[in-house]
């Protein structure tokens, strides 16, 4: 079963051709890597999934629903982590997570006991009660970790999830991350880091100039690619140019 397919999305700003007839599918409980250079489209298109923006031709189906006839039923099923946290800086990290619980449709029994477990798993605990732009980078990053965690959502997209984060966080989510995939959720990931994409992601697509290159496995790519390490293909498509 595919729990994203993503068919022939094309996205201009203006005269500027952002996507190229992307398609390509994600499995069920995997782990799937989105990589390629700055300005390659991969936030973009990550928005597209999410239904924040529409594509100007194409489509997708994300958990079995189209993102253009059924975007209300695709966002009660992702989890999204924007390269921007856009956490409310005037609400405290609690007030912030209830207020999604809300409108996730969470009960408030629920959402309390998932709020107190990940604050806890994060080390935000004694922070609960701080309002968000006293909080650091790394935890302002933490809480919108813990937001696209909260309903415990069968798809979960992630654009760079350990930017900002020291090392152990770092270790930390990308633990979760493959907790989350042996579970049987999706994870797709959107990194600069090739190391982390190499620990976590079995399947990948490089995307360049707003085209899907390299679509498949992580070996299957690297053997097509003659390259043994990822961050050798991604140097092959301009680096983090």
């Amino acid at each position: 079963m595919y729990a994203i397919e993503v068919m022939g999305i094309t996205k201009y700003y203006g005269e500027l051709k952002a996507l190229d007839e992307v398609s390509f599918k994600v499995r069920e409980g995997v782990v799937f890597g989105l990589l390629g250079p700055n300005g390659a489209g991969k936030t973009t298109l990550l928005r597209i999934l999410t239904t924040l923006l529409k594509p100007s031709a194409g489509t997708a189906r994300v958990a079995g629903y189209d993102i253009l006839k059924q975007p209300m039923e695709v966002r009660r099923r992702i989890g999204y982590l924007p390269e921007d946290t856009g956490i409310y800086p005037r609400m405290t990290p609690v007030e912030f997570l209830l207020y999604y619980a809300r409108l996730y449709g969470m009960s408030y029994e629920d959402a309390v006991e998932r709020i107190d477990h990940y604050l806890d798993m994060f080390n935000l605990v004694d922070k609960r009660d701080v309002i968000a732009d006293k909080l650091s980078k790394g935890m302002r990053r933490k809480l919108a970790i813990i937001r696209a965690l909260l309903f415990d959502p069968p798809v979960l997209i992630m654009d760079e999830p350990t930017t900002g984060l020291d090392v152990v966080s770092a270790r930390e989510v990308r633990e979760l991350i493959r907790e989350k995939a042996a579970r049987g959720k999706t994870v797709i990931l959107s990194t600069h880091n090739m190391y982390e994409a190499e620990e976590l992601c079995r399947e990948l697509a490089l995307i360049h100039k707003g085209r899907i290159v390299e679509v498949g496995e992580m070996r299957e790519v690297l053997e097509k690619r003659g390259e043994k390490r990822l961050e050798d293909v991604f140097m092959q498509l301009g680096g983090g140019r």
